[in-house]
């Protein structure tokens, strides 16, 4: 059976619905951002009391199938946030979700009210927060490192987004958003 679960966006969501999961003697065969695939199908009684606990936790259960593509893009873009690189938002995901990325940005856009690239920008800039509150790079290897063309780009983007330079940033005492906030 395969679980859309909303809201998980890290490794410690991964962790925590795994743990879960496990806790109700449900066994996982694989387990990624924002889906669970299980080893049998879960009764009525078990997914409500599981539903009820993940909630509790900060996820739902995903039984709409926009919602669901909408959670499955939303994990996509998080990890390409994260991880910076070359490859282009829109075939990346029409790859991974196997859809025309004109209609997944539709269903995004209906879903969210706002574009998927705005929202792609949006963790891109808070993984841009997160790097600079440790200190260890400078603004040209973040740049780099997130696939920025440049510094200039990074830091105009990081302006139009949160009102300051990333070296006002890093001077302020502005909070970064949890990433389901974002």
């Amino acid at each position: 059976m395969i679980l859309t679960v909303k809201n998980m966006v890290c490794p410690r969501c991964i962790m925590a619905v795994e743990e879960l999961l496990q806790s109700k003697n449900i066994s996982v065969k694989s387990i990624s951002l924002g889906k669970v695939e299980t080893e049998g199908e879960i009764d009525a009684e078990t997914m409500a009391e599981l539903d009820r606990l993940l909630r509790e936790l900060g996820f739902e259960i995903v039984r709409d199938h926009n919602d669901a593509v909408v959670e499955q893009i939303k994990a996509k873009v998080i990890e390409m946030a994260r991880a910076g690189g070359e490859e282009k938002l829109s075939t990346e995901l029409a790859s991974s979700l196997g859809m025309d990325y004109s209609q997944v940005s539709r269903i995004f856009t209906a879903h969210e009210g706002r574009s998927i690239e705005k929202f792609y920008i949006a963790h891109k800039i808070e993984r841009v927060k997160e790097l600079l509150e440790y200190n260890e790079l400078s603004v040209k290897e973040i740049a780099y490192r997130l696939g920025y063309s440049s510094v200039a780009h990074l830091s105009r983007q990081f302006k139009q987004t949160t009102g300051v330079t990333p070296t006002e940033y890093k001077q302020s005492s502005i909070k970064r958003k949890p990433l389901t906030d974002v």
